[in-house]
């Protein structure tokens, strides 16, 4: 007979295992009818914006617009260069 190990049980807070770390962004396939590449492409172009991260805004717009958006949500990650930190 084994012994039980001790300290806080496998899959609780406490385990190292399950702490909450930054989520990674997941990856998905979309496929989407050429047209409405190009068309979503051009707008993303005109907000300075990459075809990917305006469709995150969309989505996130029409998440939070349904009411479906959950509260936990983090902000949009910036991208490009980072802000110049001032002396």
């Amino acid at each position: 007979m084994t012994t039980p190990p001790e300290g806080p049980a496998e899959g609780t807070p406490a385990d190292p295992a399950r702490r909450r770390r930054p989520q990674q962004r997941k990856q998905v396939l979309l496929r989407l009818d050429p047209q409405v590449y190009e068309a979503l492409a051009r707008w993303a172009g005109d907000e300075l914006r990459s075809a990917n991260a305006q469709i995150e805004f969309l989505l996130r717009k029409a998440l939070a617009d349904a009411g479906r958006l959950p509260k936990d949500t983090g902000p949009l990650p910036r991208r490009g260069r980072p802000p110049v930190a001032e002396p």
